[in-house]
């Protein structure tokens, strides 16, 4: 077997082995469009913030991504399964598709973790809500060291609630457009299925909210995909 077949088996294989948080289905290489209009989360998120985010920033990974799969000869339509498994990549193509595969995964997860507020439950329910207030205490306790953990994350990244292997829930964070996904590059203790996950990049709030992101991560607890968290995790669960 050469070494495109290779790879083009194992990171297949790879999505089997790893529950896609948004979807049953591989995530293509191709930007989804927004699930809602860019200014459908106002007054929390504004429009401009959120065509630049997703028009510029989330399409320049997906075409940087696309390049670099190019350059390495690999022929792979599953996004997330590629980022899952870097280490297995040549070399010279990891860092490229490290940085576009994950900006790309993490964006495609992001906007559907994200609702117009109004649109859903205004909290984690059912079972959700039950794990959480088992793990945590409470919702606003869960809110706190999530908060702490987007806060402190130093300069840019992600923090994350994720499903662990054996099945507790998890606040963590990453560096750049790393995810819990990613073996070989997290901590194998922080890894796991993200079932919810906020950016902390300056281009995901910086417009509205300048240099205060607690602000944002506090605004943004307002237009969280309630639902969609709980699918995910439901899903999780089962995987």
């Amino acid at each position: 077997m050469n070494r495109r077949a290779f790879l083009t088996t194992s990171t297949a294989a790879l999505a089997g082995s790893f529950f896609a948080p948004t979807s049953s289905h591989a995530l293509d290489l191709t930007q989804a469009p927004l699930p809602y209009a860019p200014e459908a989360l106002e007054p929390y998120i504004d429009a401009m913030t959120m065509g630049i985010h997703f028009g510029k920033h989330h399409a320049g990974y997906v075409t940087k991504l696309g390049d670099a799969l190019k350059a390495a000869n690999i022929s792979q339509t599953d996004a997330q399964a590629l980022v899952s498994d870097i280490k297995s990549l040549p070399d010279a193509a990891q860092t490229a598709i490290r940085n576009n595969g994950g900006g790309h995964v993490n964006h495609s997860w992001f906007w559907k973790w994200m609702a117009p507020a109004g649109s859903g439950p205004k909290g984690p329910e059912g079972k959700l809500g039950e794990a959480i207030q088992s793990t945590f205490t409470s919702i606003d306790d869960f809110k706190k060291v999530f908060g702490e953990a987007a806060g402190k994350r130093f300069g840019s990244g992600w923090a994350w609630l994720i499903v662990t292997k054996d099945g507790g829930l998890k606040v963590t964070s990453t560096p750049n457009q790393d995810n819990p996904l990613m073996k070989g590059i997290v901590d194998d203790a922080d890894l796991g299925t993200p079932i919810l996950g906020i950016d902390v990049w300056e281009h995901a709030y910086y417009l509205k909210y300048q240099n205060k992101r607690p602000d944002y991560v506090t605004a943004w607890w307002n237009v969280v995909n309630w639902a969609e968290v709980a699918k995910g995790y439901e899903a999780a669960k089962k995987a």
